[in-house]
């Protein structure tokens, strides 16, 4: 249970907020009854299947008279969550907003403040649960806007928060493309694919290519991407590949990997999508990876490659090509 997820509970066992019929963003295993768990990220979800509790990747209908929603380090994403939430509550319903201090949660509630007015407040494990009650005050147009895909870069692309780099192209993943050839043909994967900035660079270049898998642990992300990618030739799957198999074997797999758990690095995140690549690659087959060049992930390739070279190394990221 995270530290935000402890002082939610202290809130409610503490008298300060009565338990009701509700709803939870963000979700993670809490020691609730009667709740609609909302988690669109594939792990947590995942955990929270095993765990037996009732969760959907996006809850569409609303009506709840108790909402809660576990903040996260990202502004604009609160924004929108408790934009969500407010929707989704009853007149007169209450919307409980827990996060870490460390992550802007007491800024975030002199916003909420602002906006709506609240009904109180408390701090706990270095955290602040704020809650407000549904009135005739609406969210912010900015934060209800923030709730669906945006136009983003160019005005091309779609977009919204809560996913990686979600309001512009990141650098990383720009440095791949112009880094990507222009011969890929058969069946080919992007493997952590965001809101399908490569994909459709693949297929815009790639007239070789048949089909292309893009999978990411997020279904946000494949939200985007689905609008991003009007293509025939493009599947999406949500999917923790860590732990969960890719869709087929491929030609060619291009991926700029995760490596962040909450705010801690984690190269072993992209560790395990590497090895989940060469799996899933035809002997012969390609994997072209972008990455902070400070990660370990060269052993990691030797290991599991044929062969493997640097394709472009500009002191921050690092492209790689290697061959199954």
């Amino acid at each position: 249970m995270s530290q935000a997820g402890r002082a939610l509970v202290h809130a409610f066992e503490s008298g300060a907020l009565a338990s009701a019929r509700a709803f939870l963003l963000r979700a993670e295993p809490l020691p609730f009854k009667d709740v609609c768990a909302e988690q669109s990220f594939r792990p947590a979800y995942l955990r929270l299947k095993q765990t037996g509790w009732s969760v959907t990747p996006r809850i569409e209908s609303g009506g709840y008279e108790l909402g809660l929603v576990l903040l996260t380090k990202y502004k604009e994403e609160n924004f929108a969550n408790i934009a969500r939430g407010w929707a989704l509550l009853s007149a007169g319903g209450t919307l409980v907003c827990a996060g870490a201090n460390d992550d802007g949660a007491a800024s975030l509630a002199k916003h909420v403040a602002k906006a709506f007015g609240l009904a109180d407040s408390l701090s706990k494990f270095h955290c602040r649960v704020f809650w407000l009650k549904r009135s005739v005050r609406r969210p912010p147009d900015y934060w209800r806007d923030l709730a669906s895909l945006q136009p983003v870069g160019d005005g091309s692309w779609k977009s919204q928060p809560g996913i990686f780099s979600w309001d512009r192209i990141d650098d990383g993943s720009a440095l791949l493309a112009r880094h990507l050839p222009d011969d890929l043909s058969g069946h080919v994967a992007d493997f952590g694919c965001g809101w399908g900035y490569l994909g459709r660079e693949i297929l815009a270049r790639s007239s070789g290519v048949a089909r292309i898998d893009l999978i990411d642990a997020e279904q946000r992300a494949l939200e985007a991407a689905r609008a991003n990618l009007a293509d025939p030739r493009a599947a999406f799957h949500w999917l923790d590949l860590a732990v969960e198999p890719a869709p087929a074997i491929y030609d060619a797999i291009v991926c700029n990997p995760p490596f962040h758990a909450g705010r801690a690095a984690e190269p072993a995140l992209g560790q395990g999508i590497i090895a989940a690549a060469a799996r899933a690659l035809r002997p012969g087959g390609r994997f072209y990876m972008v990455a902070n060049r400070g990660l370990p992930y060269e052993p990691q390739l030797k290991a599991n490659f044929a062969s493997f070279e640097t394709l472009a190394d500009n002191n921050k990221f690092r492209i790689s090509r290697a061959i199954r």
